[in-house]
């Protein structure tokens, strides 16, 4: 048993700056990295800065985060002020000026009737608010009945419960346990035999969504609550929609009154291009979209739920002193984040980064699939500022050639990140062609060099 805290020895040591050991990093090889570690201790623009004294190119934007690149000045400027004004301000009953006026800026870059936004400080946090806010709305419509959740083989919704109740990563799952009850999944999408090296949206696979339709044989429409899934699905290995699958789901959500979630934590603010969310690029509404990453730029940890205004319009009865929703966070809105948001989200409107990501989207393009032929590499796959290249796997090893790149990226002063043997890049919108160009090119000579 451990010590309590009453009982427990006093540490009275000053700690050493160099020791590693105390921090459980996480989704890390540990033992690993403590062995060789690798430490950024700047960024600015495009670029993180070592302890070594070394640039190394962000082809990822942190993780999937950083939109607008490192270090930008109207961010950093803002969140110095903010915390100079007003450094905190309770969410419960009370609020502050900023949180209502990103609300109202995030609500305006929504598709459709999702006018209505519930701060989260995660993309984690997002999933269980989107999740918890359908089983509530149907409670409050007198349909108690519908409490089951519909997720994804392959999917990633975060490190909460909920989220990795639906989601559908394996290691994400099997070591904890019990999980929400009254949840079930679609099948994933990835086919190699068709739809290796597509360019966009694959063709094959719209014909998937069409097991939703056997789930609710299965179960019942008055039994479900939600749907989620990733518009583009990230963590698992970037996998685009095929075409009209998404529409499909949408189609079967409508006729069987389920609730249909977009988890855009990772393609929400200009990632897919000239549009600020997935649903829009793809012309498909959902009920409710969860967000985070892009919303600050990875500056200030802050999530977001947009909601349809059909959805907070059903909780706003009963007396006007009583609360709708039993949910929240003691960070929801927070004044620092906020000041970041409404920075970030000034910053995309001045320079014009989802347009950019448009014009860029074709010689991105070109340059991901001028990898083919490459050795061990199976299949290339992309959609905006979202690449990636899958690898072979080595008999016996899975993930160890993936891995492999990423440490002779990263000495080569590159950063990519890996998902099982997929290469993944998603590098901030500021990118210009020739860091395009410096990206492939040192990617080719890594992939040439792998075992």
């Amino acid at each position: 048993m451990p010590a309590s805290r009453s009982t427990a020895a006093h540490k009275h040591t000053e700690p050493a700056a160099n020791n590693l050991e105390a921090f459980w990093m996480p989704f890390s090889a540990n033992r690993q990295f403590k062995q060789k570690p690798r430490m950024f201790v700047s960024a600015k623009d495009m670029h993180f800065m070592t302890d070594d004294g070394r640039k190394v190119l962000d082809a990822t934007a942190g993780l999937w985060c950083c939109n607008i690149g490192h270090g930008r000045p109207k961010v950093v400027e803002a969140v110095s002020k903010q915390i100079q004004e007003l450094d905190y301000a309770p969410a419960f009953q009370m609020g502050h000026p900023k949180v209502f006026e990103l609300a109202s800026r995030v609500a305006t870059l929504m598709p459709g009737t999702l006018d209505h936004i519930f701060f989260t400080n995660s993309g984690s946090e997002s999933v269980d608010t989107a999740l918890k806010i359908a089983l509530a709305y149907h409670n409050v419509n007198g349909q108690g009945t519908r409490t089951r959740l519909i997720g994804r083989e392959r999917g990633y919704h975060g490190v909460g419960f909920g989220g990795i109740s639906v989601g559908g990563i394996p290691n994400n799952r099997r070591f904890f346990g019990s999980m929400l009850t009254g949840v079930d999944h679609l099948p994933h999408t990835h086919n190699l035999k068709e739809n290796a090296f597509t360019k966009g949206q694959p063709k094959w696979g719209a014909h998937l969504a069409e097991d939703l339709e056997r789930i609710v044989a299965l179960h019942g429409a008055e039994t479900i609550a939600a749907v989620i899934v990733e518009p583009i699905a990230g963590s698992t290995g970037v996998l685009m929609p095929p075409k009209g699958y998404l529409e499909k789901l949408r189609e079967i959500c409508t006729k069987h009154g389920i609730i249909l979630i977009f988890d855009e934590v990772i393609t929400a603010f200009g990632r897919v291009g000239n549009t600020c969310t997935a649903a829009e690029y793809y012309n498909v509404q959902p009920d409710i979209i969860t967000m985070a990453k892009g919303l600050t730029a990875g500056t200030i940890p802050m999530g977001a739920v947009a909601v349809d205004a059909k959805i907070y319009q059903a909780f706003m009865k009963g007396p006007g002193n009583a609360i709708e929703l039993f949910h929240g966070y003691t960070y929801s809105g927070h004044p620092v984040a906020a000041a970041a948001g409404l920075a970030t989200l000034d910053t995309y409107r001045e320079e014009g980064l989802f347009e950019r990501t448009k014009e860029l989207a074709p010689y991105w393009e070109n340059a991901v699939h001028s990898l083919k032929g490459l050795p061990h590499v199976i299949d290339i796959r992309n959609t905006g500022l979202i690449g990636a290249i899958e690898m072979e796997s080595i008999p016996g090893k899975v993930t160890a050639r993936a891995f492999e790149a990423f440490l002779k990226g990263f000495e080569k002063g590159l950063l990519i990140r890996t998902t099982g043997d997929t290469i993944a890049l998603s590098p901030p919108l500021i990118i210009s062609k020739s860091q395009i160009d410096e990206i492939f090119s040192t990617l080719s000579s890594v992939i040439k060099s792998l075992n």
